[in-house]
Protein backbone atom coordinates (compact mmCIF):
# COMPACT_ATOMS: atom_id res chain seq x y z
CA UNK A 1 0.00 0.00 0.00
CA UNK A 2 1.41 3.36 -1.09
CA UNK A 3 2.42 5.72 1.68
CA UNK A 4 0.40 8.98 1.58
CA UNK A 5 2.28 12.22 1.03
CA UNK A 6 3.18 14.08 4.15
CA UNK A 7 0.91 17.15 4.27
CA UNK A 8 3.61 19.42 5.64
CA UNK A 9 6.39 18.16 3.39
CA UNK A 10 8.33 21.02 1.83
CA UNK A 11 7.78 21.40 -1.94
CA UNK A 12 11.48 22.03 -2.51
CA UNK A 13 12.27 18.48 -1.54
CA UNK A 14 10.34 17.11 -4.56
CA UNK A 15 10.65 20.00 -7.08
CA UNK A 16 14.12 20.24 -8.74
CA UNK A 17 13.42 23.75 -10.06
CA UNK A 18 12.43 25.04 -6.64
CA UNK A 19 15.48 23.38 -5.18
CA UNK A 20 17.71 25.09 -7.75
CA UNK A 21 16.19 28.49 -6.94
CA UNK A 22 16.63 28.14 -3.18
CA UNK A 23 19.17 30.44 -1.57
CA UNK A 24 22.52 28.79 -1.03
CA UNK A 25 23.13 27.48 2.48
CA UNK A 26 24.97 29.76 4.88
CA UNK A 27 24.19 32.79 2.61
CA UNK A 28 25.51 35.99 4.15
CA UNK A 29 23.45 39.18 4.26
CA UNK A 30 25.70 40.80 1.61
CA UNK A 31 25.41 37.77 -0.69
CA UNK A 32 21.64 37.78 -0.24
CA UNK A 33 21.45 41.46 -1.19
CA UNK A 34 23.51 40.89 -4.36
CA UNK A 35 21.39 37.87 -5.29
CA UNK A 36 18.14 39.79 -4.90
CA UNK A 37 19.53 42.68 -6.98
CA UNK A 38 20.54 40.26 -9.78
CA UNK A 39 17.10 38.61 -9.71
CA UNK A 40 15.47 42.03 -9.83
CA UNK A 41 17.61 43.06 -12.81
CA UNK A 42 16.83 39.79 -14.64
CA UNK A 43 13.12 40.36 -14.08
CA UNK A 44 13.43 43.93 -15.34
CA UNK A 45 15.15 42.74 -18.54
CA UNK A 46 12.56 39.99 -19.03
CA UNK A 47 9.69 42.45 -18.56
CA UNK A 48 11.35 44.81 -21.04
CA UNK A 49 11.57 42.08 -23.66
CA UNK A 50 7.91 41.20 -23.13
CA UNK A 51 6.99 44.86 -23.52
CA UNK A 52 9.02 45.12 -26.76
CA UNK A 53 7.25 42.06 -28.17
CA UNK A 54 3.86 43.55 -27.28
CA UNK A 55 4.83 46.88 -28.85
CA UNK A 56 6.11 45.13 -31.99
CA UNK A 57 2.86 43.22 -32.30
CA UNK A 58 0.88 46.44 -31.80
CA UNK A 59 3.00 48.25 -34.41
CA UNK A 60 2.51 45.41 -36.86
CA UNK A 61 -1.22 45.81 -36.49
CA UNK A 62 -0.99 49.58 -36.93
CA UNK A 63 1.53 49.43 -39.84
CA UNK A 64 1.06 46.10 -41.57
CA UNK A 65 3.87 44.86 -43.79
CA UNK A 66 3.30 42.51 -46.70
CA UNK A 67 6.00 40.19 -47.99
CA UNK A 68 5.61 38.67 -51.45
CA UNK A 69 7.87 36.10 -53.11
CA UNK A 70 8.05 35.89 -56.90
CA UNK A 71 8.95 32.31 -57.79
CA UNK A 72 9.42 30.34 -60.98
CA UNK A 73 12.12 28.84 -63.16
CA UNK A 74 14.69 30.97 -64.96
CA UNK A 75 13.21 33.11 -67.78
CA UNK A 76 9.67 32.60 -66.55
CA UNK A 77 9.02 36.35 -66.29
CA UNK A 78 9.83 37.00 -62.62
CA UNK A 79 12.02 40.06 -63.18
CA UNK A 80 9.52 41.50 -65.65
CA UNK A 81 6.73 41.08 -63.08
CA UNK A 82 8.84 42.95 -60.54
CA UNK A 83 9.46 45.70 -63.11
CA UNK A 84 5.69 45.98 -63.59
CA UNK A 85 5.28 46.52 -59.83
CA UNK A 86 7.98 49.20 -60.02
CA UNK A 87 6.30 50.87 -62.98
CA UNK A 88 2.97 50.98 -61.12
CA UNK A 89 4.12 51.90 -57.63
CA UNK A 90 7.56 53.54 -58.04
CA UNK A 91 7.09 55.25 -61.37
CA UNK A 92 9.60 58.06 -60.87
CA UNK A 93 12.40 55.66 -59.89
CA UNK A 94 11.54 53.36 -62.80
CA UNK A 95 11.75 56.24 -65.28
CA UNK A 96 14.99 57.49 -63.73
CA UNK A 97 16.57 54.08 -64.37
CA UNK A 98 15.50 53.80 -68.00
CA UNK A 99 18.65 55.35 -69.46
CA UNK A 100 20.79 52.79 -67.61
CA UNK A 101 19.00 49.98 -69.46
CA UNK A 102 20.25 51.34 -72.81
CA UNK A 103 23.47 49.32 -72.58
CA UNK A 104 21.57 46.13 -71.65
CA UNK A 105 19.25 46.58 -74.64
CA UNK A 106 22.27 47.12 -76.88
CA UNK A 107 23.78 43.91 -75.51
CA UNK A 108 20.52 42.00 -76.13
CA UNK A 109 20.41 43.23 -79.74
CA UNK A 110 24.07 42.54 -80.47
CA UNK A 111 23.86 39.01 -79.13
CA UNK A 112 20.72 38.21 -81.09
CA UNK A 113 22.52 39.24 -84.28
CA UNK A 114 25.66 37.32 -83.42
CA UNK A 115 23.66 34.19 -82.60
CA UNK A 116 21.93 34.33 -85.96
CA UNK A 117 25.32 34.66 -87.67
CA UNK A 118 26.52 31.58 -85.77
CA UNK A 119 23.38 29.63 -86.61
CA UNK A 120 23.47 30.28 -90.38
CA UNK A 121 27.23 30.00 -90.84
CA UNK A 122 28.57 27.21 -93.08
CA UNK A 123 30.86 26.22 -90.21
CA UNK A 124 27.84 25.46 -88.05
CA UNK A 125 26.41 23.15 -90.74
CA UNK A 126 29.72 21.29 -91.01
CA UNK A 127 29.89 20.90 -87.25
CA UNK A 128 26.39 19.43 -87.19
CA UNK A 129 27.36 16.92 -89.89
CA UNK A 130 30.22 15.83 -87.63
CA UNK A 131 27.90 15.44 -84.64
CA UNK A 132 29.28 18.45 -82.75
CA UNK A 133 26.34 20.69 -83.33
CA UNK A 134 25.40 24.16 -82.22
CA UNK A 135 23.61 23.15 -79.06
CA UNK A 136 20.47 25.19 -79.57
CA UNK A 137 19.74 24.39 -83.19
CA UNK A 138 19.21 20.62 -83.44
CA UNK A 139 15.89 18.84 -83.42
CA UNK A 140 15.54 15.72 -81.33
CA UNK A 141 13.17 14.25 -83.86
CA UNK A 142 15.12 14.95 -87.02
CA UNK A 143 18.76 15.92 -87.34
CA UNK A 144 19.57 19.01 -89.38
CA UNK A 145 21.84 16.89 -91.57
CA UNK A 146 18.71 15.15 -92.87
CA UNK A 147 17.27 18.48 -94.04
CA UNK A 148 18.51 20.07 -97.28
CA UNK A 149 20.40 23.01 -95.83
CA UNK A 150 19.53 26.40 -97.26
CA UNK A 151 22.69 28.38 -97.82
CA UNK A 152 22.90 32.08 -97.10
CA UNK A 153 24.68 33.55 -100.16
CA UNK A 154 25.46 36.87 -98.48
CA UNK A 155 26.82 35.32 -95.29
CA UNK A 156 30.46 36.42 -95.95
CA UNK A 157 29.31 40.02 -96.49
CA UNK A 158 27.17 39.95 -93.34
CA UNK A 159 29.99 38.53 -91.26
CA UNK A 160 32.47 41.12 -92.49
CA UNK A 161 30.08 44.07 -92.07
CA UNK A 162 29.02 43.00 -88.59
CA UNK A 163 32.50 42.18 -87.28
CA UNK A 164 32.59 45.38 -85.15
CA UNK A 165 29.78 43.89 -83.04
CA UNK A 166 32.18 41.28 -81.68
CA UNK A 167 34.37 43.90 -80.02
CA UNK A 168 31.31 45.90 -78.91
CA UNK A 169 29.86 42.83 -77.21
CA UNK A 170 33.05 42.33 -75.22
CA UNK A 171 33.15 46.00 -74.26
CA UNK A 172 29.59 45.89 -72.92
CA UNK A 173 30.37 42.78 -70.88
CA UNK A 174 33.45 44.41 -69.38
CA UNK A 175 31.47 47.54 -68.60
CA UNK A 176 28.84 45.55 -66.74
CA UNK A 177 31.39 43.46 -64.90
CA UNK A 178 33.76 46.26 -63.95
CA UNK A 179 34.68 46.35 -60.23
CA UNK A 180 33.94 50.06 -59.82
CA UNK A 181 31.30 50.01 -57.14
CA UNK A 182 32.11 52.34 -54.26
CA UNK A 183 30.08 53.39 -51.27
CA UNK A 184 26.46 54.00 -52.23
CA UNK A 185 26.80 57.63 -51.13
CA UNK A 186 29.27 58.38 -53.90
CA UNK A 187 28.04 60.43 -56.84
CA UNK A 188 27.61 58.65 -60.16
CA UNK A 189 29.98 59.66 -62.96
CA UNK A 190 28.80 62.41 -65.28
CA UNK A 191 28.71 59.86 -68.09
CA UNK A 192 29.86 56.29 -68.72
CA UNK A 193 33.52 56.07 -69.70
CA UNK A 194 33.06 53.75 -72.67
CA UNK A 195 36.59 54.28 -73.98
CA UNK A 196 38.22 52.79 -70.87
CA UNK A 197 36.60 49.46 -71.71
CA UNK A 198 37.70 49.29 -75.31
CA UNK A 199 40.51 46.87 -74.49
CA UNK A 200 40.87 44.88 -71.33
CA UNK A 201 40.90 41.50 -69.72
CA UNK A 202 38.20 39.69 -67.83
CA UNK A 203 37.73 41.05 -64.35
CA UNK A 204 38.34 39.16 -61.13
CA UNK A 205 35.90 38.88 -58.23
CA UNK A 206 36.81 41.54 -55.70
CA UNK A 207 35.23 43.04 -52.60
CA UNK A 208 34.24 46.69 -52.72
CA UNK A 209 34.77 49.27 -50.01
CA UNK A 210 31.32 48.50 -48.63
CA UNK A 211 32.29 44.88 -47.99
CA UNK A 212 29.95 43.52 -50.69
CA UNK A 213 30.93 41.80 -53.93
CA UNK A 214 31.57 44.26 -56.72
CA UNK A 215 29.51 43.99 -59.94
CA UNK A 216 30.10 40.53 -61.29
CA UNK A 217 29.50 38.74 -64.56
CA UNK A 218 29.34 34.97 -64.25
CA UNK A 219 30.55 33.24 -67.41
CA UNK A 220 31.22 29.54 -66.78
CA UNK A 221 33.45 27.61 -69.13
CA UNK A 222 31.60 26.26 -72.13
CA UNK A 223 30.77 22.61 -72.49
CA UNK A 224 29.23 20.64 -75.28
CA UNK A 225 25.64 19.96 -74.42
CA UNK A 226 23.21 17.50 -75.83
CA UNK A 227 20.54 18.50 -78.35
CA UNK A 228 17.86 20.67 -76.85
CA UNK A 229 14.43 20.49 -78.29
CA UNK A 230 12.41 19.57 -81.36
CA UNK A 231 11.72 23.26 -81.71
CA UNK A 232 13.62 25.72 -79.66
CA UNK A 233 14.31 29.38 -79.21
CA UNK A 234 17.86 30.59 -78.94
CA UNK A 235 19.22 31.28 -75.50
CA UNK A 236 18.34 34.68 -74.15
CA UNK A 237 20.36 37.57 -75.50
CA UNK A 238 21.93 37.87 -72.11
CA UNK A 239 24.35 35.15 -73.21
CA UNK A 240 27.18 35.18 -75.65
CA UNK A 241 27.14 33.76 -79.13
CA UNK A 242 30.78 34.15 -79.98
CA UNK A 243 31.85 30.77 -81.26
CA UNK A 244 35.36 31.39 -80.04
CA UNK A 245 34.29 32.68 -76.68
CA UNK A 246 34.24 30.71 -73.47
CA UNK A 247 30.83 32.15 -72.82
CA UNK A 248 29.16 30.69 -75.87
CA UNK A 249 25.47 30.02 -75.19
CA UNK A 250 25.91 30.86 -71.50
CA UNK A 251 23.84 33.68 -70.10
CA UNK A 252 25.51 36.60 -68.40
CA UNK A 253 24.42 37.17 -64.81
CA UNK A 254 24.98 40.25 -62.68
CA UNK A 255 25.15 39.81 -58.90
CA UNK A 256 22.25 41.44 -57.10
CA UNK A 257 24.57 43.48 -54.86
CA UNK A 258 26.15 45.24 -57.81
CA UNK A 259 25.15 48.79 -58.62
CA UNK A 260 25.53 48.31 -62.37
CA UNK A 261 22.97 51.00 -63.18
CA UNK A 262 25.25 53.65 -61.71
CA UNK A 263 27.92 52.96 -64.32
CA UNK A 264 25.44 53.60 -67.14
CA UNK A 265 23.71 56.64 -65.73
CA UNK A 266 24.40 59.98 -67.35
CA UNK A 267 24.05 62.12 -64.24
CA UNK A 268 23.39 65.70 -65.32
CA UNK A 269 25.39 65.36 -68.52
CA UNK A 270 22.35 65.23 -70.77
CA UNK A 271 21.13 68.56 -69.39
CA UNK A 272 24.37 70.46 -69.97
CA UNK A 273 24.55 72.88 -72.91
CA UNK A 274 27.38 72.33 -75.36
CA UNK A 275 28.54 75.89 -74.81
CA UNK A 276 27.37 79.13 -73.27
CA UNK A 277 26.43 80.40 -76.73
CA UNK A 278 24.00 77.65 -77.72
CA UNK A 279 20.88 76.05 -76.32
CA UNK A 280 21.76 72.68 -77.88
CA UNK A 281 22.19 70.04 -75.22
CA UNK A 282 25.03 67.57 -75.05
CA UNK A 283 24.29 63.85 -74.77
CA UNK A 284 25.75 60.40 -75.29
CA UNK A 285 25.45 60.87 -79.05
CA UNK A 286 28.32 63.39 -78.83
CA UNK A 287 30.65 60.84 -77.20
CA UNK A 288 32.59 59.13 -80.04
CA UNK A 289 33.31 56.10 -77.82
CA UNK A 290 29.62 55.48 -77.02
CA UNK A 291 28.36 52.10 -78.35
CA UNK A 292 25.54 53.78 -80.26
CA UNK A 293 27.98 54.84 -82.99
CA UNK A 294 29.01 51.24 -83.72
CA UNK A 295 25.38 50.12 -83.67
CA UNK A 296 24.28 52.99 -85.86
CA UNK A 297 26.90 52.19 -88.48
CA UNK A 298 26.01 48.49 -88.38
CA UNK A 299 22.23 49.07 -88.60
CA UNK A 300 21.93 48.54 -92.41
CA UNK A 301 23.64 45.11 -92.44
CA UNK A 302 21.74 44.10 -89.27
CA UNK A 303 18.45 44.94 -90.97
CA UNK A 304 19.50 43.15 -94.14
CA UNK A 305 20.49 40.02 -92.18
CA UNK A 306 17.22 39.88 -90.23
CA UNK A 307 15.08 40.42 -93.36
CA UNK A 308 17.04 38.05 -95.62
CA UNK A 309 14.65 35.28 -96.81
CA UNK A 310 17.46 32.71 -96.89
CA UNK A 311 18.31 33.51 -93.26
CA UNK A 312 14.67 33.13 -92.23
CA UNK A 313 14.47 29.82 -94.08
CA UNK A 314 17.65 28.47 -92.48
CA UNK A 315 16.39 29.39 -89.02
CA UNK A 316 13.11 27.59 -89.76
CA UNK A 317 15.02 24.52 -90.92
CA UNK A 318 16.93 24.52 -87.66
CA UNK A 319 13.67 25.13 -85.80
CA UNK A 320 15.08 28.24 -84.18
CA UNK A 321 12.57 30.88 -83.07
CA UNK A 322 14.77 33.72 -81.96
CA UNK A 323 11.71 35.92 -81.39
CA UNK A 324 10.74 33.78 -78.39
CA UNK A 325 13.85 34.64 -76.42
CA UNK A 326 13.85 37.30 -73.73
CA UNK A 327 15.43 40.56 -74.85
CA UNK A 328 14.17 40.33 -78.44
CA UNK A 329 14.62 43.64 -80.28
CA UNK A 330 15.30 42.57 -83.87
CA UNK A 331 12.00 44.00 -85.12
CA UNK A 332 13.07 47.44 -83.85
CA UNK A 333 16.63 47.73 -85.13
CA UNK A 334 16.18 51.15 -86.75
CA UNK A 335 14.69 52.72 -83.63
CA UNK A 336 17.17 51.23 -81.14
CA UNK A 337 20.27 52.03 -83.21
CA UNK A 338 19.25 55.68 -83.68
CA UNK A 339 21.85 58.06 -82.24
CA UNK A 340 19.43 59.63 -79.76
CA UNK A 341 17.59 56.46 -78.81
CA UNK A 342 16.12 56.59 -75.30
CA UNK A 343 14.57 53.38 -73.88
CA UNK A 344 10.80 53.33 -73.45
CA UNK A 345 8.96 51.65 -70.59
CA UNK A 346 8.23 48.71 -72.87
CA UNK A 347 11.90 48.40 -73.84
CA UNK A 348 12.93 48.15 -70.18
CA UNK A 349 10.26 45.51 -69.55
CA UNK A 350 11.55 43.44 -72.47
CA UNK A 351 15.26 43.85 -71.69
CA UNK A 352 17.00 40.78 -70.31
CA UNK A 353 19.79 40.88 -67.72
CA UNK A 354 19.93 37.90 -65.43
CA UNK A 355 20.52 38.74 -61.76
CA UNK A 356 21.89 36.17 -59.33
CA UNK A 357 20.92 36.18 -55.69
CA UNK A 358 17.76 37.61 -54.17
CA UNK A 359 16.55 41.04 -55.25
CA UNK A 360 14.39 42.93 -52.76
CA UNK A 361 12.23 45.94 -53.59
CA UNK A 362 10.15 47.91 -51.10
CA UNK A 363 6.99 49.78 -52.08
CA UNK A 364 4.43 51.82 -50.18
CA UNK A 365 1.01 50.85 -51.56
CA UNK A 366 -2.34 52.24 -50.48
CA UNK A 367 -5.22 49.91 -49.63
CA UNK A 368 -8.91 50.50 -50.38
CA UNK A 369 -9.13 52.89 -47.40
CA UNK A 370 -6.09 54.87 -48.62
CA UNK A 371 -3.91 53.58 -45.81
CA UNK A 372 -0.35 53.00 -46.97
CA UNK A 373 1.07 49.54 -46.45
CA UNK A 374 4.72 48.59 -46.87
CA UNK A 375 5.27 45.85 -49.44
CA UNK A 376 8.51 43.91 -49.70
CA UNK A 377 8.75 41.93 -52.92
CA UNK A 378 11.53 39.39 -53.41
CA UNK A 379 12.65 38.15 -56.82
CA UNK A 380 14.70 35.01 -56.26
CA UNK A 381 16.79 33.21 -58.85
CA UNK A 382 14.95 30.46 -60.68
CA UNK A 383 17.83 28.42 -62.06
CA UNK A 384 18.22 25.02 -60.42
CA UNK A 385 21.45 25.96 -58.65
CA UNK A 386 19.75 29.01 -57.07
CA UNK A 387 16.55 27.41 -55.73
CA UNK A 388 18.19 26.48 -52.44
CA UNK A 389 17.99 30.21 -51.58
CA UNK A 390 14.18 30.15 -51.56
CA UNK A 391 13.55 28.43 -48.21
CA UNK A 392 14.84 31.19 -45.89
CA UNK A 393 12.28 33.56 -47.42
CA UNK A 394 9.32 31.25 -46.74
CA UNK A 395 9.09 32.45 -43.13
CA UNK A 396 6.57 35.26 -42.59
CA UNK A 397 5.79 35.53 -46.31
CA UNK A 398 2.21 36.61 -47.02
CA UNK A 399 1.85 35.63 -50.66
CA UNK A 400 3.63 33.91 -53.52
CA UNK A 401 3.34 34.86 -57.17
CA UNK A 402 4.41 31.78 -59.12
CA UNK A 403 5.15 32.13 -62.83
CA UNK A 404 4.91 29.19 -65.23
CA UNK A 405 5.81 29.95 -68.88
CA UNK A 406 3.28 27.72 -70.63
CA UNK A 407 4.70 28.54 -74.07
CA UNK A 408 7.82 26.55 -73.12
CA UNK A 409 6.24 23.11 -73.58
CA UNK A 410 8.68 22.33 -76.42
CA UNK A 411 11.81 23.74 -74.78
CA UNK A 412 14.33 22.45 -72.27
CA UNK A 413 16.21 23.93 -69.33
CA UNK A 414 19.38 25.82 -70.22
CA UNK A 415 21.10 24.21 -67.22
CA UNK A 416 19.91 20.69 -68.07
CA UNK A 417 19.06 19.96 -71.73
CA UNK A 418 17.50 16.63 -70.73
CA UNK A 419 14.63 18.29 -68.83
CA UNK A 420 11.55 19.77 -70.50
CA UNK A 421 10.88 23.30 -69.23
CA UNK A 422 7.15 22.81 -68.70
CA UNK A 423 7.67 19.51 -66.88
CA UNK A 424 10.17 21.30 -64.64
CA UNK A 425 7.58 24.03 -63.95
CA UNK A 426 5.01 21.42 -62.97
CA UNK A 427 7.42 19.71 -60.56
CA UNK A 428 8.46 23.05 -59.11
CA UNK A 429 4.81 24.05 -58.69
CA UNK A 430 4.07 20.79 -56.88
CA UNK A 431 6.96 21.32 -54.47
CA UNK A 432 5.78 24.85 -53.64
CA UNK A 433 2.09 24.08 -53.04
CA UNK A 434 2.88 20.99 -50.96
CA UNK A 435 5.39 22.78 -48.71
CA UNK A 436 4.00 22.83 -45.16
CA UNK A 437 5.86 26.05 -44.36
CA UNK A 438 3.63 27.76 -46.94
CA UNK A 439 0.34 26.27 -45.76
CA UNK A 440 -1.14 29.64 -44.81
CA UNK A 441 0.36 31.62 -47.68
CA UNK A 442 -1.84 32.97 -50.48
CA UNK A 443 -0.70 31.75 -53.90
CA UNK A 444 -1.30 33.48 -57.22
CA UNK A 445 -0.34 31.49 -60.31
CA UNK A 446 0.61 33.33 -63.49
CA UNK A 447 0.35 31.05 -66.52
CA UNK A 448 2.68 33.32 -68.43
CA UNK A 449 3.75 34.01 -72.03
CA UNK A 450 0.32 33.33 -73.49
CA UNK A 451 1.17 35.57 -76.46
CA UNK A 452 4.05 33.28 -77.40
CA UNK A 453 1.85 30.23 -76.82
CA UNK A 454 -0.76 31.55 -79.27
CA UNK A 455 1.89 32.28 -81.91
CA UNK A 456 3.50 28.87 -81.44
CA UNK A 457 0.22 26.96 -81.81
CA UNK A 458 -0.72 28.98 -84.90
CA UNK A 459 2.64 28.11 -86.46
CA UNK A 460 1.71 24.42 -86.26
CA UNK A 461 3.67 23.23 -83.22
CA UNK A 462 1.60 20.47 -81.62
CA UNK A 463 1.42 20.07 -77.86
CA UNK A 464 0.81 16.32 -78.13
CA UNK A 465 4.26 15.85 -79.69
CA UNK A 466 5.83 17.02 -76.43
CA UNK A 467 3.15 16.07 -73.90
CA UNK A 468 1.62 12.81 -75.18
CA UNK A 469 -1.08 12.83 -72.49
CA UNK A 470 -2.73 15.73 -74.26
CA UNK A 471 -3.81 13.19 -76.85
CA UNK A 472 -5.79 14.13 -79.95
CA UNK A 473 -7.55 17.15 -78.48
CA UNK A 474 -7.71 20.28 -80.66
CA UNK A 475 -4.38 22.06 -80.91
CA UNK A 476 -5.80 25.56 -80.50
CA UNK A 477 -5.20 28.18 -77.83
CA UNK A 478 -8.58 27.79 -76.12
CA UNK A 479 -8.19 24.04 -75.55
CA UNK A 480 -4.46 24.09 -74.80
CA UNK A 481 -4.73 26.95 -72.29
CA UNK A 482 -7.68 25.22 -70.61
CA UNK A 483 -5.61 22.03 -70.38
CA UNK A 484 -2.77 23.89 -68.63
CA UNK A 485 -5.22 25.68 -66.31
CA UNK A 486 -6.70 22.36 -65.21
CA UNK A 487 -3.28 20.67 -65.01
CA UNK A 488 -1.82 23.20 -62.59
CA UNK A 489 -5.10 23.55 -60.71
CA UNK A 490 -5.39 19.81 -60.17
CA UNK A 491 -1.86 19.65 -58.73
CA UNK A 492 -2.82 22.29 -56.18
CA UNK A 493 -6.00 20.41 -55.32
CA UNK A 494 -4.19 17.09 -54.94
CA UNK A 495 -1.00 18.16 -53.13
CA UNK A 496 -1.69 21.48 -51.44
CA UNK A 497 -0.90 21.58 -47.72
CA UNK A 498 -3.95 23.85 -47.33
CA UNK A 499 -6.71 23.53 -49.92
CA UNK A 500 -8.67 26.38 -48.29
CA UNK A 501 -6.00 29.01 -48.83
CA UNK A 502 -6.50 31.97 -51.19
CA UNK A 503 -5.55 30.65 -54.63
CA UNK A 504 -5.99 32.34 -58.00
CA UNK A 505 -4.88 31.55 -61.55
CA UNK A 506 -4.30 34.21 -64.22
CA UNK A 507 -3.29 33.94 -67.87
CA UNK A 508 -0.62 36.56 -68.40
CA UNK A 509 1.86 38.12 -70.75
CA UNK A 510 3.82 40.20 -68.26
CA UNK A 511 5.38 42.37 -70.97
CA UNK A 512 1.85 43.61 -71.77
CA UNK A 513 1.62 46.62 -69.47
CA UNK A 514 -2.13 47.34 -69.70
CA UNK A 515 -3.24 43.77 -69.16
CA UNK A 516 -0.68 43.06 -66.46
CA UNK A 517 -1.50 46.29 -64.59
CA UNK A 518 -5.12 45.15 -64.22
CA UNK A 519 -4.03 41.69 -63.02
CA UNK A 520 -1.51 43.13 -60.54
CA UNK A 521 -4.18 45.47 -59.15
CA UNK A 522 -6.50 42.50 -58.56
CA UNK A 523 -3.65 40.50 -57.01
CA UNK A 524 -2.72 43.44 -54.80
CA UNK A 525 -6.29 43.79 -53.49
CA UNK A 526 -6.54 40.06 -52.75
CA UNK A 527 -3.25 40.02 -50.83
CA UNK A 528 -4.12 43.13 -48.81
CA UNK A 529 -7.57 41.77 -47.90
CA UNK A 530 -6.18 38.41 -46.74
CA UNK A 531 -3.38 40.11 -44.81
CA UNK A 532 -5.79 42.41 -42.96
CA UNK A 533 -7.94 39.41 -42.00
CA UNK A 534 -4.88 37.65 -40.60
CA UNK A 535 -3.86 40.73 -38.62
CA UNK A 536 -7.28 40.92 -36.95
CA UNK A 537 -6.94 37.26 -35.95
CA UNK A 538 -3.59 37.83 -34.24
Amino acid sequence: MARPLEPNRRRSLSDPLAAALMPPPNESAADRERRLEAESEAKRVSDGIDEMLRAEKKEKRAKPEIKVLILGQSESGKSTTLKQFQLMHATAAFHADRIAWRAVIYLNLVRSIRRILDAVSPESDEAEDQGNAFSCAISLTSQSSMIPATRVPKYPQYRHALEPLRELEERLIRMLSSPNEDEPTHTAPAKPDWSSYANGNSTQVTIGKNGRPTPLITIPSSRTSSPLSPSTSLPSPGGSSNSSSKSKNVEVSVHHTSNWKKAFSLGNRIKSPKSAHTNEIEGWWDDPSDPVHVLNSCAPPMLALWKDPSVKQRLREKRIRVEEGSGFFLDEISRITALRYFPSDQDVLKARLKTTGVVEHTFSIADSQRRFITWKIYDVGGARNQRHAWAPYFEDVNAIIFLAPISAFDQVLAEDPEVNRLEDSLLLWKSVVSNKLLANVSIILFLNKVDLLQAKLKSGVRLSHHMPRYGDRPNDYENVSSYFYNKFGSIHQAFSSNKEREFKIHFTSVTDTRRTATIIQNVRDIIITVNLKNIHLM
